[in-house]
């Protein structure tokens, strides 16, 4: 990719990224209120702020990297800090803290794919054009950033889903997993083994999207 069709995706990418960092954070941390911890609200997490969940290397520099090599589009925000103990049935309601943040983005990227059809029902409109690139963006890194996540590696979402589904001793030691995690994570993505794990469930989300709104 050259430098004029970064700018260029920048452009169209920025908002929808944006969106997809901030509310599934903030889900995080209001399904965590909901369920007793307050530990995100009284540090001001729950926030449609983005400056609030921007981490610079996760956020900024990670993503612009593979924008220009052409990867699957990677990256994080800054975890919203969830205290599992101070929830009323911790095991339990992890799932719903770990599986809103996903939930967020299948809701968003449902919500781009409602725009990207009114756009292009309406072609003769000034702004059908952008808001046509502007709402594949927001589809793809929401799916990409749903399906991410959804994988059952701690701390990612999933990791947090299969710990608290799974039995007490076999959720003790996928937890144990967490300090490395990321590592695990970094070390996929450098290689072609991320996008062979990521592509078929993407493909899938995409599917069904096409199916529900006839994009």
């Amino acid at each position: 990719m050259n430098f004029d069709q970064l700018i260029q995706t920048i452009a169209l990418a920025a908002i929808p990224v944006l969106f997809a960092i901030t509310l599934h954070e903030a889900a995080h941390g209001y399904v965590a209120r909901h369920f007793g911890d307050m530990t995100a609200y009284q540090q001001g997490r729950i926030s449609l702020n983005p400056l609030r969940h921007i981490d610079p290397v996760g956020t900024l520099l990670i993503p612009l990297l593979t924008l220009w090599m052409g990867g699957i589009l990677f990256g994080w925000a800054k975890p919203v800090p969830v205290n599992f103990a101070a929830l009323r049935h911790p095991k339990r309601d992890m799932l719903w803290v770990a599986i809103a943040g996903p939930a967020s983005n299948l809701v968003m990227a449902m919500g781009w794919a409602l725009l990207f059809k009114i756009a292009w029902l309406n072609p003769e409109n000034y702004f059908a054009e952008p808001l046509l690139g502007m709402a594949e963006w927001g589809i793809k890194i929401n799916i990409i950033l749903m399906v991410l996540n959804m994988l059952p590696l701690p701390p990612l979402d999933g990791g947090r889903v299969a710990v608290s589904m799974l039995p007490h001793r076999q959720s003790y030691q996928l937890s144990k997993i967490e300090p490395y995690g990321i590592f695990i994570l970094i070390f996929l993505a450098i290689t072609p083994l991320l996008g062979w794990i990521l592509l078929p469930p993407i493909r899938l989300v995409y599917q069904l999207l096409s199916l529900l709104f006839g994009i």
